[in-house]
């Protein structure tokens, strides 16, 4: 099914720095803090554009969020920026005391979540970074699926009072949203409407969430496709609604099965609405370097791997 979908041209990473570019002309005092990848980000443009405006920490994680820290205290918006892996476990103590604490705008640029950071191995694969920001009191998540989304969401995170951390995707996959689409901090977007099953999904699952739809169509079972982007907090009254309508929720996410957002619908759900549920994402295993979509497919969230887990749960 994704073979009837655009293909991106660029990455979300990409596309969330080029409009870092664009508001740097719409805000003139807010500034970017970078840990020495910022060819890979695409943060490098924005130095360009604003150099004065533009740090390189090197590769020293920590000491760049506590600097972030410290001009966001003074009043400024602040981007950090680098890999998912080491701005939730290497910086993970300045977030919380320097950032998280006293709700300071500082706004996180997190490249490479989960396995689509396929080829560059475990040390480079943030597949347990939501489970450990979403934690941090005052924080928030979001999470664009395409550039259009990515776009647009940087604007909602710089508009957001507080933390936000925005996780991003390593290479650029397909287009599902255009630009006049509308976002918001705790928003989601049904992309396709159902009777049997929910399928909750955010970021590169919503490409597999759509084609398993579409597979799942063919055995008789139709989906709703909700791609939950706002993680922290997410869309509660989407989900009840879908649930009250369905009776089945499976959350499909490139992250491991434990903490992620599938552990807080299941709570929520659980406290509001029981419904047959399942969650799928890696489980309690390290991912491995390989082709993408081989990779997804291996360790358990790929549209076969959505397919089988809804005929499963539909058959409870």
């Amino acid at each position: 099914m994704t073979s009837t979908l655009t293909k991106a041209s660029i990455p979300t990473r990409r596309a969330f720095s080029d409009r870092m570019v664009e508001y740097g002309k719409k805000d003139e005092s807010f500034a970017v803090f970078e840990a020495d990848i910022g060819y890979s980000t695409y943060t490098y443009l924005f130095g360009e554009a604003y150099p004065k405006r533009y740090f390189n920490c090197g590769i020293a994680e920590q000491n760049m969020v506590a600097s972030a820290a410290g001009m966001a205290a003074n009043g400024r918006t602040v981007i950090a920026s680098t890999y998912g892996v080491f701005l939730s476990m290497r910086a993970l103590e300045s977030i919380r005391s320097f950032i998280c604490y006293p709700n300071l705008n500082v706004k996180f640029l997190s490249s490479h979540g989960g396995l689509t950071a396929a080829i560059d191995g475990v040390t480079h694969q943030a597949t347990e970074d939501i489970g450990i920001i979403s934690t941090l009191p005052n924080m928030k998540i979001l999470c664009p699926a395409d550039p259009a989304s990515a776009t647009k969401l940087f604007d909602v995170a710089m508009e957001t009072p507080g933390p936000v951390f925005t996780r991003l995707m390593r290479d650029p996959l397909f287009e599902v949203y255009d630009n006049n689409t509308e976002f918001k901090m705790g928003g989601s977007h049904l992309l396709k409407e159902g009777e049997n099953v929910t399928i909750v999904c955010y970021g590169d699952t919503v490409f597999q969430a759509l084609e398993a739809a579409e597979t799942l169509k063919t055995k008789g079972i139709s989906a709703d496709v909700l791609d939950m982007y706002s993680v922290k907090p997410f869309d509660k009254e989407a989900l009840l609604k879908s649930a009250e309508k369905t009776g089945a929720v499976l959350v499909a996410e490139n992250h491991q099965r434990q903490n992620g957002l599938g552990y807080a619908v299941s709570n929520f759900l659980l406290k509001n609405k029981p419904v047959k549920f399942e969650n799928i994402g890696l489980d309690n295993t390290f991912g491995e370097s390989g082709d993408y979509y081989k990779v997804i497919d291996k360790y358990g969230f790929s549209a076969r791997c959505i397919d089988d887990a809804v005929v499963k749960l539909l058959g409870k």
